[in-house]
């Protein structure tokens, strides 16, 4: 049976309904153009479902909240590490399960019945038009599969930070991918790996503070020859010691490309 495209959608802004187009541009390392998925930094620029999955499930295409909708292709296949090529050269890294949430419980029996059926995200590392009606190719295990656990993407993530440059938790949460509501469980995920060789003391808070458990991160960063600078809360009197991150932050679009 040949690989094709059936339906293709887009979210423009968030809350908003998914749009159907005929059409899609893919941006190398960035996503679907005017997607509110599309970041450079994410894993999950993309969502993709096999028709045969919600045919099965008599759902219908779009309900999923997916971008692209495929038919042909063998479920062995459809996996985390497979390459799909389109015809315009375009292409994606499938990343790792989108995971079934309550956004879709109300189309399912229950959340069980739709687990490793609600579709494979991705990523776009060769930029390019997709149709609907166009054929594609697939590799599998083409690439390493990115965990499922959100906790060992934050390990996988935080390893690729350089000397001598930060990130915030706001880009943490984007380049594990996962939802803001995970914002909550980075602290969780700080004081769990602080005993461990990881280099958490390149982790600031979203305003470009240091964290308090983080075990000698004023001198680790300093060591790195990054400045620390300190500020006076004149309601506390306590000092809160903080880095300028537009001058440190570390920016790198091609950590999902290879």
């Amino acid at each position: 049976m040949a690989l094709s495209i059936t339906h293709l959608f887009t979210k423009i802004k968030p809350g908003s309904a998914m749009v159907e187009l005929k059409t899609l541009n893919l941006k190398v390392g960035y996503g679907i153009e005017g997607d509110i998925n599309a970041d450079y930094i994410s894993p999950r620029q993309v969502l993709i479902v096999r028709y045969e999955d919600i045919l099965d499930l008599s759902i219908e295409p779009g309900e999923l909240r997916e971008n692209i909708v495929v038919t042909g292709i063998e479920f062995d296949n459809f996996i985390p590490g497979s390459l799909l090529t389109f015809e315009s050269g375009a292409a994606i890294r499938l990343t790792f399960h989108c995971e079934p949430c309550k956004r879709i419980a109300h189309l399912v029996e229950s959340l069980k019945s739709i687990q490793g059926k609600r579709g494979i995200l991705g990523v776009v590392i060769k930029s390019g038009k997709i149709q609907v009606g166009g054929s594609f190719q697939v590799q599998a295990n083409k690439f390493p599969a990115l965990s499922e656990n959100p906790y060992q993407r934050f390990l996988n993530f935080i390893i690729k930070i350089p000397s001598g440059k930060v990130v915030t938790y706001k880009q943490i949460i984007k380049g594990m991918g996962v939802d803001n509501s995970y914002l909550r469980a980075i602290p969780t995920y700080l004081k769990k790996t602080s005993a461990a060789d990881y280099p958490v003391h390149r982790i600031l808070d979203s305003k470009g503070h240091l964290i308090n458990y983080v075990n000698q991160q004023k001198n680790k960063l300093e060591h790195e020859g990054v400045i620390i600078f300190s500020k006076t809360n004149l309601i506390t009197n306590l000092n809160k010691n903080f880095v300028y991150i537009k001058d440190y932050l570390w920016e790198d679009d091609t950590i999902y490309l290879e």
